[in-house]
């Protein structure tokens, strides 16, 4: 029998048996015969979703050594613990432990990163299946040195939401992944050999290893343990991040294990095992040369251990490995496992999981734009909806910055992975829309974490309640600030704010008025910024002391402008200006003064008061004449460059700023421009680094038609649409108003500046927006045209 079956947003099409079962929700494990294809229903925002667009760390290709989007494409579930993706490399910064353009595939990881560079981390519990003689590593893409890693079809690997497969062609074995938020689970069909195997590397992490494992055979078919990551073994910034957490797991097979064998590699005390180590020919000849297999082992605890389970199979026998991970305890794996994958079979998993994302990229409807730019769009709100990722246990236990384990007060859920850089600038501006509750954990875990680190100041990137120091500035407070004045208020405000002064204090312009070298420039802006959002939450605080304080150091900005040369310049400590020599280029040379840009880039960000800003550059007319020249100078594909490069952050409310200074015809311009030359379909559809989140999100709020220039003030610039209708569903619990529209007429490629505007209806005459006004539902209805709207918006 073949039945095809519509179950909202995702298609399950039954070869066998009775189709009662999976419609009714009966585990396919209680009906015999039964065979599960499940595949999103076309057209739906699900089978919009290419997760493969990003999944390159290629440098050569980005013509820059951040290389592009660094995603992975394996199955998560939204803002989900557990990431099931295959990896390809161990080593360099491969952030996701995954490239698109390698050939071979050394195994699938339970936890994975998402758009980051600093050599990334985790990438824990690599489950590789393989038939033959047992092989103790990975080896080498090039064969030099001989391993488990695997052939691929590229033409097999198949990715949506909730899902990932791929056919190894070394061992003829397909792989399919699915999962829960605190689970994986991995599908194997086998062919028929007398040593099909599931192996497992305990030490493997991305960008380093893990220094200690340990495991135990519980029974027949399941075995439970952890990985114990620490600086040592490099891992985030190789060690500098200063990452430091143990991953425990639960593990089941389907079939019982016919034989099990536990085995370890001897590492010499003192041997290093940072990322050029693990990386090298040497470390990997050393770890398959010493390894041993203990014969009749079932405990095993060791600095590079790995387990395997083997069996005689049938052709196209799939045998499943369910896991269920804890960043608390092994009993905390357990209680994940049992609540969330015990007695489901992969295809339950596999259909939940595209209910989960069904739901969650409902939050933002779209009509209009191409199938390319739908793609483009729900692959990007898909990329948002990975970090902040929940680190809790299902019984709201985690562990704290004190290493202490905690369990969650206030009904809030502890979240990690803060890219705070990145993310204050478009990233939470949109989950303050769409997932406020987010917004509102995040918010608490890092007040928590500076409480229970007892630092009493905000981490700028955290991971795994690693205070890393990544990256400049103070993003925390932008963030808070702006969660605050959008109405998410369900955390301690007066701790928010004495965290805030506090960070400021330690991490800002208080000694000085500016920042001394290095990074002066990068560094007084988003400290000025960073500054200035302080005193609107100590303003709504009631707290006007402070308030005007940091309204003060809120100017620092001016300090590092420089009126002899007419731009920002770096200063050291003793007041004196850098050298400006203008044959070297210091306007365009990258990192003069500045981190991860140029001063041209920099320049701009003075986000809190741009009016200000063009002042000091000769005033309105001359800062837009230098914006245009900016972006006349910006290569067409917008890969990274020395001038609009959208690759990287610094820039990214820039376009913008044509709205704060009047000629919002240009913003409307540029932005239609980015949103086509810098976002596509295909695996180089990012320009950069995702940046967990934040490069999505910018196209999500642009294709919109809405973004903020100024996260911590209350309203967002309205720019031209991609899409001819785009509806925000509103979380009630923050938002009153239920859903917010924004509708385009007459748009199109070709018609992409607004000529009038209406909201609720009535004339708007505004290039901004309040948030209110979002929050509160409604519609607002931009006419568009091919001629350039001189008059509107622009008072």
């Amino acid at each position: 029998m073949k039945v095809d079956i519509l179950k909202s947003s995702y298609r399950i099409l039954l070869l066998s048996g009775s189709m009662v079962c999976c419609i009714s929700g009966i585990s396919a494990d209680d009906a015999s015969g039964i065979s599960c294809w499940i595949s999103p229903v076309p057209g739906s925002p699900v089978a919009y979703v290419d997760p493969f667009i990003g999944a390159s760390t290629n440098m050569d290709r980005a013509g820059t050594y951040h290389g592009l989007g660094k995603t992975f494409p394996g199955a998560t579930t939204p803002f989900g613990m557990v990431q099931v993706s295959p990896n390809t490399v161990t080593g360099g910064d491969n952030g996701s432990g995954y490239s698109h353009e390698h050939t071979t595939i050394e195994g699938f990881a339970l936890t994975q990163m998402s758009g980051v560079g600093w050599y990334g981390d985790m990438g824990n519990f690599l489950m590789m299946p393989t038939v033959g003689k047992f092989c103790p590593v990975a080896g080498r893409e090039d064969g030099r040195i001989a391993g488990y890693r695997s052939h691929y079809d590229k033409g097999s690997e198949t990715a949506h939401p909730g899902y990932y497969s791929v056919h190894l062609t070394d061992y003829d074995i397909k792989v399919e992944t699915s999962a829960t938020p605190r689970c994986g689970i991995a599908r194997f069909t086998f062919p028929e050999s007398d040593t099909s195997r599931i192996q497992v590397d305990l030490a493997r992490r991305v960008g380093g290893a893990s220094t200690h494992q340990y495991v135990k055979v519980v029974n027949d078919s399941t075995l439970a343990g952890w990985m114990h990551c620490t600086p040592e073994g490099g891992g985030w910034g190789d060690g500098a991040g200063k990452v430091e957490y143990r991953l425990h797991f639960y593990a089941r097979l389907s079939r019982p294990m016919e034989k099990v064998c536990l085995w370890r590699a001897t590492i010499p005390e003192g041997t290093s095992r940072h990322l050029a180590d693990i990386g090298s020919d040497a470390y990997m000849i050393a770890i398959r040369d010493s390894a041993e297999i203990i014969h009749g082992a079932y405990e095993l605890e060791g600095d590079h251990i790995g387990f395997f389970a083997e069996y005689a199979t049938s052709g196209h026998e799939a045998i499943e490995m369910k896991v269920g991970v804890s960043f608390v305890d092994m009993e905390g794996a357990k209680r994940n496992f049992m609540a969330e994958v015990d007695g489901r079979s992969f295809d339950d998993v596999h259909l939940d999981a595209v209910g989960m994302w069904e739901k969650a990229l409902d939050k933002v409807r779209v009509k209009g734009g191409s199938d390319n730019e739908r793609t483009a769009f729900y692959t990007a709100l898909y990329h948002t909806m990975i970090d902040p990722r929940i680190v809790s246990d299902v019984d709201g236990r985690y562990v704290g910055a004190d290493n202490a384990v905690h369990k969650s007060a206030d009904g809030y859920v502890r979240r990690t992975v803060f890219s705070g850089w990145d993310v204050f600038r478009s990233q939470f501006p949109l989950q303050n829309i769409i997932n406020p509750a987010v917004v509102s954990d995040e918010i608490n875990s890092l007040i928590a974490i500076a409480e229970e680190s007892g630092k009493g100041y905000f981490p700028r990137w955290e991971l795994l309640n690693a205070y890393s120091g990544c990256m400049i500035g103070n993003p925390a407070i932008p963030v808070i600030a702006d969660a605050y004045v959008k109405g998410i208020r369900t955390f301690d405000v007066e701790k928010a704010l004495r965290y805030a002064v506090n960070s400021s204090d330690m991490f800002g312009t208080k000694a000085l008025g500016y920042a001394p070298e290095p990074l002066s420039v990068s560094c007084t802006l988003e400290y000025a910024y960073a500054d200035w959002c302080l005193s609107r939450l100590a303003r709504a605080c009631g707290d006007d002391s402070v308030a005007s304080e940091f309204e003060r150091r809120a100017q620092a900005y001016r300090n590092v402008f420089d009126e002899s040369v007419g731009w920002f310049r770096p200063r050291k400590a003793d007041g004196t200006w850098m050298p400006w020599n203008p044959d070297d280029s210091p306007l365009t040379r990258e990192g003069y003064g500045c981190i991860e840009s140029n001063l041209y880039q920099q320049g701009w960000f003075v986000p809190h008061d741009p009016e200000g800003m063009a002042r000091l550059m000769g005033g309105k007319p001359a800062a837009i004449s230098a914006l245009d020249t900016l972006f006349s100078k910006t290569p067409g594909d917008m890969k990274w460059n020395a001038y609009y490069n959208h690759a990287n952050e610094p820039v990214h409310f820039v376009p913008y700023i044509y709205n704060r200074l009047g000629a919002p015809w240009l913003t409307q311009l540029h932005t239609r421009d980015i949103c086509r030359s810098a976002y596509g379909v295909g695996v180089e559809g990012l320009v950069g680094n995702e940046d967990v989140g934040q490069m999505s999100a910018w196209y999500v709020l642009s294709a919109s038609g809405i973004h903020p220039s100024c996260p911590g003030e209350s309203s967002l610039e309205i720019t031209s649409p991609v899409f001819d209708e785009v509806e925000y569903c509103l979380d009630d619990r923050y938002h009153k108003g239920g859903k917010f529209r924004i509708i385009a007429h007459g748009n199109s490629h070709g018609n992409i500046y607004i000529d009038h505007a209406l909201l609720n209806g009535r004339p708007y005459d505004k290039c901004r927006i309040d948030f209110d006004e979002i929050s509160a539902g409604g519609v607002l209805e931009l006419f568009m045209s091919p001629i350039p709207g001189l008059h509107w918006g622009t008072d």
